[in-house]
């Protein structure tokens, strides 16, 4: 502020977010638990600028960040507006009303966690957050958990944000219960990387992938960089040459976009690839939790969120509806005989008949969700579970994916996989050829066992320049096999995801034989995978043969069959047809009046005509 004059943030429709039901849990030597935050954190929107957002803290001191909505410059504190930050934040089938995944609201329940040099700010940078996904990504934010460590840190945090990663997901499956899709660390330390952090590439709704690493830095550097982790989670890559890349060059060259390296000011916005990654990532299979809506959100209950809370029957989901109501609900209130006022299984304020499907399968290893006939939500997101068979015989489930080497093939170079025998011929050898992963310590590489040799390096027919994803590390590996009386090409190469993950080689869940598919570049039965089997499931019949087995090891049941083993015949009545009032028409005596009538009439013709030719 300058001496003497007077700075004003109108901030109107201003909600505060106050958290009481978060699990919160501060660790400290004697284990102490605490919920140590002041009720001092708002969202809202700035006076007369409908599209602008702007986070609040009045926690210690006024911390604010805020965006006026448009393309034009960033309104900012002024410590924000002298930092210049590089972009990336670099230190340096359905039936009628089914919607898309593009459409449906998809729901991030994500989990923070602060090391003993981080213990501030988080609120704030996750109001940010929940503005850029819910705006342009159709996706909410919800925070489920948070935990502190304000002793001592409960897991090395390093220097290399890549083993910090690891130890921090090893941390995440051995001591955090509380369920989330995705556990995110601020660290007060600084990672030896030219980013602020790190996550794992589509890891989202993964046990031992479900999570990123950040580093702590001003509200507005961190809430971008809990952008791009989660941007990770759910499918987004990094890529240094896409910003020239036709339609996926960044729109803004000045602030840049939140996945590309480019800009210079604090990006807001993602690209128009970014976008698309994400939605093919969807389509693919991937983050099928996102669609499951909470149970309850964590802010206080207001009406007009869109979601039903304690002491209302119904939320259309906007502050128009709620103020103004709608033609099912008014206030938070159902009106006349109404069931329900949204929801994809609600439609003219009742509920969709049983079995009306509410979300299409996206791939051969999902399953589709349909309306059960007495609520007004879709159930829970779900697919095959893993080892079933697709495309045609030639893939295993894995993760709600369908795996091939063909499949992996095409999508990471565009090509089909190479001839069995140059895995075969290649991958023994343990050489920079063909192998089974780096040797100890990254020193040489590993020989693949004969029984695994299709679970190593992957080989295809033929390679770009440079895969489509990743960033190339050595050179891509050509080598051409004479084998059978046919020249064979085996090609390869390492393609590095900011995460460590290498796509060059061949994805766990292929399959490598009958019943058995890969894991960690070997070969193993199917039963070793210790897959859960679903209720009424034995000698090779799923379900009692009238459903299929959902990665939450639950029967889906067919058409016409219910039951926790879908052993029920059931089946769903045909809906009726309206009918109106009847419709006037010929009667069956009247018909044959009519028809008796003709034939006199007819006869009279020809009698008369025979008269009329003799005299």
């Amino acid at each position: 502020m300058h001496s003497g004059q007077r700075v004003t943030r109108l901030i109107s429709v201003v909600k505060t977010l106050l958290f009481p039901f978060i699990p919160f849990v501060c660790l400290s030597i004697c284990g102490k638990a605490e919920t140590p935050w002041e009720h001092c954190y708002y969202q809202g929107r700035l006076r007369g600028l409908p599209e602008s957002w702007a986070a609040l803290s009045t926690c210690h001191g006024l911390c604010e960040w805020e965006s006026r909505g448009g393309d034009g410059d960033d309104d900012r504190p002024d410590q924000m507006r002298e930092q210049q930050v590089p972009g990336g934040v670099r230190r340096s089938k359905r039936s009628v009303r089914k919607p898309s995944v593009q459409t449906e609201t998809k729901y991030i329940e994500l989990m923070v966690v602060n090391d003993n040099e981080m213990v501030s700010l988080l609120l704030t940078v996750w109001i940010s957050d929940v503005c850029i996904y819910k705006e342009q990504l159709n996706t909410r934010i919800v925070l489920v958990a948070m935990e502190t460590w304000t002793s001592k840190n409960m897991m090395p945090v390093v220097e290399d944000p890549l083993i910090t990663l690891q130890n921090f997901m090893k941390y995440k499956k051995d001591n955090i219960k509380e369920q989330s899709d995705v556990v995110q660390l601020f660290s007060g330390r600084t990672f030896h990387s030219s980013r602020s952090g790190t996550a794992y590439t589509g890891g989202v709704c993964s046990p031992t992938r479900g999570g990123g690493i950040n580093e702590y830095g001003n509200v507005g550097a961190m809430a971008i960089t809990l952008c791009q982790s989660l941007g990770q989670n759910i499918g987004m890559r990094w890529n240094n040459a896409r910003n020239s890349a036709g339609d996926c060059r960044c729109p803004d060259a000045w602030l840049g976009c939140i996945m590309e390296d480019t800009g210079y000011y604090l990006p807001r916005k993602f690209s128009r690839c970014s976008v698309d990654e994400y939605i093919q990532f969807l389509l693919q299979g991937g983050g099928s939790c996102l669609f499951n809506k909470p149970n309850k959100l964590l802010d206080p209950p207001e009406c007009g969120n869109g979601f039903v809370e304690p002491g209302e029957e119904c939320d259309c989901g906007s502050q128009e509806c709620a103020r103004n109501g709608g033609a099912c609900c008014k206030k938070c209130t159902l009106t006349h005989d109404a069931m329900c006022s949204n929801g994809l299984c609600c439609s003219g304020c009742k509920y969709e008949r049983r079995g009306v499907v509410c979300r299409d399968a996206v791939n051969d290893c999902d399953i589709p969700e349909t309306c059960t006939g007495d609520s007004s939500q879709c159930p829970h997101n779900v697919h095959k579970l893993d080892g079933y068979i697709c495309d045609n015989s030639q893939g295993r489930c894995y993760g709600g994916r369908c795996r091939t080497r063909d499949g992996q093939c095409r999508v990471l170079w565009g090509y089909n996989s190479a001839d069995r025998f140059c895995y075969e011929k290649l991958n023994a050898e343990g050489t920079e050829k063909g192998n089974c992963g780096p040797g100890p310590e990254g020193q040489g590489w590993l020989q693949c066992n004969k029984p695994d040799v299709l679970c190593g390096f992957l080989f295809c027919a033929n390679v770009t320049i440079k895969p489509k994803f990743g960033d190339l590390q050595g050179e891509v590996t050509s080598f051409t096999l004479y084998h059978q009386n046919k020249y064979l090409d085996c090609r390869g190469g390492h393609a590095l995801l900011e995460d460590g993950s290498d796509l060059g080689y061949v994805e766990d869940g292929t399959p490598c034989g009958p019943n058995m598919m890969c894991l960690e570049r070997r070969c193993l039965p199917v039963a070793a995978f210790n897959l859960s089997t679903c209720s009424g499931s034995n000698f090779g019949h799923i379900c009692s043969d009238h459903g299929t087995c959902s990665n939450e090891v639950k029967c889906i049941c067919d058409r016409d069959y219910t039951g926790k083993d879908c052993s029920v015949f059931d089946p769903i009545p045909e809906p009726t047809v309206p009918t109106g009032p009847e419709k006037k028409g010929p009667s069956g005596t009247n018909i044959i009046i009519g028809s008796i009538a003709g034939a006199i009439l007819l006869a009279a013709i020809v009698l008369g005509g025979t008269g009329w030719g003799f005299k």
